[in-house]
């Protein structure tokens, strides 16, 4: 959501600041997935070793 944000803000002004803003929440959006994705395989792994 901020990202789309910072893309249209971006879009108005060319604000080099705001593209940069909307890179790094894009960069801790794909960080988080990963994040979750790598759990929910670990959680996957511990239920086969019951």
């Amino acid at each position: 959501m901020l990202d789309k944000l910072s893309w249209n803000v971006f879009r108005q002004t060319g604000s080099v600041e705001t593209y940069l803003l909307m890179k790094e929440y894009e960069s801790q959006d794909q960080n988080s997935r990963e994040q979750e994705a790598s759990s929910t395989d670990i959680e996957s792994t511990d239920d086969l070793n019951l």
